[in-house]
């Protein structure tokens, strides 16, 4: 009986440790995270939406945007001379979910941005986003940007 405790008492306190070491994970969502931002950056549109899911959630500028039409004004917008000068995010944070299939970002944004007239705008911004490993790949199945207001 004794030996029994002591054992379950040994797998009590260790669970833990296993079910929070999510290293592995966080390093491969840092990774896809600069890679989707890059491409972003760099107006890579098919790099860009590659990472999304057909019916993934995406919310900004106070409304949710499905994806394909988004791809479709982001599209427009690039080959009418518009894009991005500048994508920098900073503060980046994740956290993993039990099962390690499902993590989110969360970083602040520094961007410029290029509309096809040539206006050029500067925002600070929020980004949350819901990564999902799906068939080996890790998409983005929610994302939510908020600008933030200047001071």
């Amino acid at each position: 009986m004794k030996k029994m405790l002591t054992c379950l008492i040994v797998t009590a306190f260790s669970l833990p440790a296993f079910a929070g070491d999510h290293s592995s994970v966080k390093a491969e969502i840092r990774e896809v995270a600069a890679a989707f931002n890059t491409s972003y950056a760099t107006n890579d549109v098919e790099t860009y939406f590659a990472f999304y899911t057909d019916d993934a959630e995406l919310y900004f500028y106070g409304a949710r945007q499905p994806v394909a039409e988004y791809r479709e004004s982001w599209t427009a917008s690039i080959e009418a001379g518009g894009g991005v000068e500048k994508n920098e995010e900073s503060d980046l944070r994740i956290q993993v979910l039990p099962g390690g299939k499902v993590a989110i970002a969360t970083y602040f944004v520094d961007n410029v941005s290029r509309s096809p007239d040539g206006e050029v705008s500067k925002a600070k911004a929020f980004e949350t986003d819901v990564w999902q490993k799906i068939d080996g790949k890790w998409r983005i199945v929610n994302m939510h940007y908020s600008e933030i207001p200047a001071e």
